[in-house]
């Protein structure tokens, strides 16, 4: 993994010369945070030496370098997922290249399924815990000591001053926040209303196809997470509706700029 990153970051470093602080993760549909950045470099991914390529039509598939409200940052327009056939390992690598690049924060941000009835679509969730259902870890295999730790502790893996200081923005720009257990899961397909009625009742108010390896790596790497969810659409088991994919990317769309005020208001302070 090491060897890997390395070679990414060595290609990276050639073009981009300035250190970024916090890195930034994109969810589906939620990729318009890039218009407030104010970009010095954008490299694709196929560009970047070991880097896996998006399958994914609405991710675009590029790394975003430049400055937002005056800290540098890198941010991954588009990410990748377990269903389409990556491994745990090669999902996360990104967020080692962005450890060995010198970032210190990595903001990450996805669409999911509300699971608790007092949450709507367009809500936006601070995770403040995760449920891993993905049948795989980014950690497992040989451990490299110069990375982290062979057992890494998942205590408070999501910062609490981090969710401290967004709440802290979304009251100072009113914006009304969530904050609960996001559960992983391996899609692609959505859960049948048995399945929705069974992640309720193991803890978690939303559930999504992404982000947990990512925050696995982050912490072995030592980094601070800050997590945040868009509702898109609601899975209440005796209340199933069918769902669609324009309909979840409309609802991200929808909620997006709360999303993007609580990201731009969180970065100040880091």
């Amino acid at each position: 993994m090491r060897r890997r990153a390395t070679e990414a970051v060595n290609y990276i470093k050639k073009r981009v010369k300035k250190k970024p602080l916090v890195g930034i993760i994109l969810g589906s549909g939620l990729g318009r945070l890039v218009n407030a950045i104010a970009v010095e470099h954008i490299l694709d991914y196929r560009e970047i030496p070991n880097f896996p390529e998006s399958t994914v039509s609405f991710h675009k598939g590029r790394l975003i370098f430049g400055r937002l409200k005056n800290k540098r940052i890198v941010a991954m327009q588009g990410r990748f997922h377990y269903y389409e056939g990556y491994s745990a390992r090669e999902i996360t690598l990104p967020v080692v290249v962005m450890k060995l690049l010198g970032v210190k924060y990595l903001i990450i941000s996805n669409a999911s399924g509300g699971l608790n009835p007092e949450f709507s679509s367009g809500d936006v969730m601070l995770i403040k815990d995760h449920i891993n259902l993905i049948p795989d870890n980014p950690l497992r295999g040989r451990n490299d000591s110069r990375l982290g730790p062979r057992f890494p502790d998942m205590y408070h893996c999501y910062d609490r001053k981090l969710l401290k200081l967004a709440e802290k923005v979304a009251l100072e720009k009113k914006i009304v926040i969530r904050k609960g257990v996001y559960v992983a899961v391996p899609g692609p397909n959505l859960e049948t209303a048995a399945e929705y009625r069974f992640l309720r009742i193991i803890g978690a108010d939303a559930v999504g196809m992404s982000t947990v390896p990512e925050v696995i790596m982050a912490r072995y790497l030592r980094l601070k997470v800050l997590g945040i969810s868009v509702i898109t659409d609601m899975g209440i088991a005796d209340a199933l509706k069918p769902a669609s994919l324009l309909k979840i990317l409309k609802a991200a769309a929808s909620a997006e700029p709360k999303l993007n005020r609580i990201i731009t208001g969180v970065i100040p302070s880091l």
